[in-house]
């Protein structure tokens, strides 16, 4: 006799999101961590990051979380690929409380699939917080503020093709294959006992398609 089959109880939802990451952090132009896959240490010796999620289209199991943004602070002490990081997580708070645990999960690797090495890599959430999160895309400048906790703006690298800026393509780097080069502008973070400014430091931005829990 045949039978449906069931999914179990403990079954991770599906989930997905498509849009773009980017960041600053306190290494020089260029951060080495592209590149090496976060085996080369840092030029300053550790890594100090906010970084921004814009997702266009995501959804967790049925909770859609298309037009949210989210925020992250992340604190490395060493190389990258060595874990040990600290992270704070600034959910928008335009989402829904059901949007807001499907985020939690993908961003602490529970929810599995590409950010599944999270857990292996994060040590300590610092903090999970609702929070406005807003984003700015315009052109060659990027922009995530959140208060008065993250006020960010990068500006893409200009290549010898002006209408093209200076690319890393095809990497194996875990956010995705294509990173744009980028400069922090004003660019400071100030939350949970951390002063940082990231003016003048390395930044990149990254198109994302990202999803779980198993991989495409």
């Amino acid at each position: 006799m045949n039978q449906t089959a069931k999914a179990a109880p403990d079954a991770k939802p599906n989930w997905n999101i498509k849009g773009e990451l980017f960041l600053n952090c306190s290494c020089e132009v260029f951060c080495p961590c592209v590149v090496s896959l976060g085996k080369h240490p840092p030029t300053e010796g550790h890594c100090h990051t906010w970084m921004a999620v814009a997702i266009d289209e995501g959804s967790y199991g049925d909770e859609d979380l298309s037009g949210l943004n989210i925020g992250l602070m992340v604190e490395i002490p060493g190389r990258m690929a060595e874990g040990n990081w600290r992270v704070a997580l600034y959910i928008d708070d335009r989402a829904s409380e059901a949007a807001q645990a499907g985020i939690g999960a993908i961003f602490s690797g529970a929810a599995g699939g590409t950010t599944g090495l999270f857990t292996y890599l994060v040590s300590t959430i610092i903090d999970v917080t609702t929070a406005p999160v807003e984003i700015t895309r315009q052109g060659n400048r990027y922009g995530l503020t959140i208060d008065r906790r993250i006020q960010g703006e990068i500006e893409l690298l200009e290549g010898a093709n002006p209408d093209e800026p200076v690319m890393i393509r095809n990497s194996a780097y875990w956010m995705g294959p294509d990173i744009k080069a980028a400069r922090g502008l004003r660019s400071k973070l100030r939350d949970h006992g951390r002063v940082w400014d990231f003016e003048g430091k390395s930044a990149e931005v990254c198109a994302i398609d990202w999803s779980g829990p198993g991989r495409r």
